[in-house]
């Protein structure tokens, strides 16, 4: 049967709530045994982000996609894989559910349920790095689903993995995920203040690969449905 737009948007809730847990509460988790040692927080935040994501691609994609991502709800709107009626609901399930899981990070180690961040993430450097690892991250998706959607939820976890060592931002590379992190002020934090930028480079980053894959793969409108799994695909 296929999955109708009530349960994608729940699974698109769910999917962003587990991702933003797993986001903050590892880097809590990291933050309180490495004794100071950030490269070890950060490693160990890394890991357990990576895997989450994998995890959550998989199980999500096939209800709703597994955007978990409003770039990547966009820019399959672009393309034709999400009707644009779709992707307001989806969006704002995205925040809302990326909102619930700091809370839920939060209630799991005993803080308060909402702390502004202070930590500051600001400057040319960490905004041109979201651009990058937005950037990225649209290539791979775009990429890869093109012949091996099956790899997709690997390939994504991997590039995030990855990209959280090579941008000077740790590659936040998602509105959602970025706005949820505003309001902890933990390891995973981001001030309030640094947010506007830091989500319009995503975006900028995330149509331009769009863009680019537009000409690279000229036949991508056609197969857009196919972004990170096949969504309402039939269960």
């Amino acid at each position: 049967m296929k999955s109708n737009l009530g349960a994608r948007i729940v699974a698109e809730f769910l999917g962003t709530a587990f991702l933003v847990a797993a986001v903050v509460g590892s880097g809590i988790m990291a933050e309180r045994l490495a004794s100071g040692n950030a490269a070890l927080a950060l490693l160990a935040n890394t890991i357990a982000t990576g895997a989450a994501l994998v995890a959550l691609i998989l199980t999500f994609g096939p209800i709703s996609g597994a955007h978990l991502n409003p770039i990547v709800s966009v820019a399959d709107a672009m393309e034709g894989g999400l009707a644009w009626a779709e992707t307001l609901p989806y969006v704002a399930a995205q925040i809302f559910g990326g909102v619930c899981g700091t809370i839920a990070a939060h209630a799991m180690f005993g803080l308060p349920l909402v702390t502004l961040s202070r930590h500051v993430r600001s400057g040319p450097a960490q905004i041109f790095s979201e651009f990058i690892a937005s950037f990225g991250l649209l290539c791979v998706i775009w990429g890869c689903s093109r012949s091996r959607s099956n790899v997709v939820p690997f390939a994504v976890g991997s590039y995030i993995t990855a990209a959280y060592w090579f941008t000077s931002s740790t590659s936040f590379a998602n509105p959602a995920v970025t706005i949820a992190r505003c309001l902890s002020d933990t390891f995973a934090g981001i001030r309030p203040a640094d947010v506007p930028l830091f989500v319009v480079a995503q975006f900028a980053g995330g149509i331009a690969a769009t863009f680019l894959f537009r000409w690279l793969v000229p036949n991508l409108p056609s197969r857009a449905k196919d972004v990170l799994v096949r969504h309402g695909a039939e269960l």
